[in-house]
């Protein structure tokens, strides 16, 4: 019996001590070098080598007509004229704030239309299939007749920003709430987790990951809607974003400004996506033992 508990003595604190270790492990902060070399050094190295061949295809004449494709450093200046004159936060603040109201209503309206269809079998029959057809749609088909309906005002612009990102919205939510083991459901009605108190503490908890992914791309259909609403509808009486500043470049056959409004849809739809939702995603996944580090 003597040497029964002495053996189990070490093996407990054995395992103890492995895992205080995994612990500490997966706490422990990344290095800056790794930093560097994984996550800041490869999208530097693609820009430098994107700039590379843009500048070469100039530079070799393979393109010589700068009313089709301009220097960089014409973009360049097309940038650096419109921050000295104060113009180029504005474009910005302009869109991103429409676009983030939308986005936000958009998730008011999607997060309970979500849950409806999938908890109740009627609706998700009477509607779910019409959701999908939504999402698949072209978010500039809902332009035109917002138009006609709302006039040219930022009421319309966000009438498109909903249009385009609530189904998306209500789809991931129904795809993530179909992954939520009926274990958890039947453990949760257990311990009186019923109704709306089953659906915050049991349901939207288990269905964050699908819920995550479906507000990601919402984002991406809101902002889309709103590149496209900005473009087709520009108007001067609603400020000038990122969406007006592409349509007046190509109605002025200004190819360096064309590329500056390309280049700021673009940094603006990445800057969101690496603020925002990595960040979330990264968190579901920690919180749920799926990501070690990062």
């Amino acid at each position: 019996m003597a040497s029964s508990e002495t053996t189990t003595g070490p093996t407990t604190d054995s395992v103890g001590a492995g895992l205080d270790a995994l612990e500490t492990t997966q706490s422990r902060r990344t290095p800056f070098r790794k930093t560097l070399v994984d996550k800041i050094i490869p999208p530097v190295a693609a820009i430098v080598v994107v700039l590379a061949v843009w500048q070469g295809l100039i530079t070799l004449k393979i393109v010589d007509d700068p009313t089709k494709l301009p220097t960089p450093g014409a973009v360049w200046g097309a940038f650096r004229d419109d921050w000295l004159q104060g113009k180029l936060l504005g474009y910005i603040w302009t869109s991103v704030s429409r676009g983030l109201l939308g986005f936000c209503l958009a998730l008011v309206i999607g997060t309970p239309l979500g849950l409806l269809v999938a908890r109740v079998r009627f609706v998700r029959a009477a509607i779910g299939p019409v959701l999908s057809g939504l999402q698949s749609l072209p978010s500039v088909a809902w332009v035109p007749p917002a138009v006609i309906w709302l006039g040219l005002n930022n009421s319309m612009m966000y009438t498109v920003i909903l249009l385009g990102a609530v189904p998306s919205i209500a789809n991931g939510l129904v795809s993530g709430v179909d992954q939520v083991s009926p274990l958890f459901l039947r453990a949760g009605r257990t311990l009186g987790a019923t109704g709306v108190r089953g659906t915050w503490h049991i349901t939207l908890p288990a269905a964050l990951p699908g819920y995550v992914a479906g507000m990601k791309q919402g984002w991406a259909f809101s902002w889309r809607s709103l590149m496209a609403a900005e473009i087709i509808a520009s108007f001067p009486d609603l400020g000038t974003g990122l969406g007006q500043l592409l349509e007046n470049a190509r109605t002025a056959s200004d190819m360096a400004m064309v590329f500056e409004a390309i280049l700021l849809i673009l940094f603006v739809g990445i800057a969101i996506d690496l603020l925002i939702f990595s960040p979330l995603e990264r968190w579901v996944l920690r919180s749920r033992g799926l990501l070690v580090r990062g």
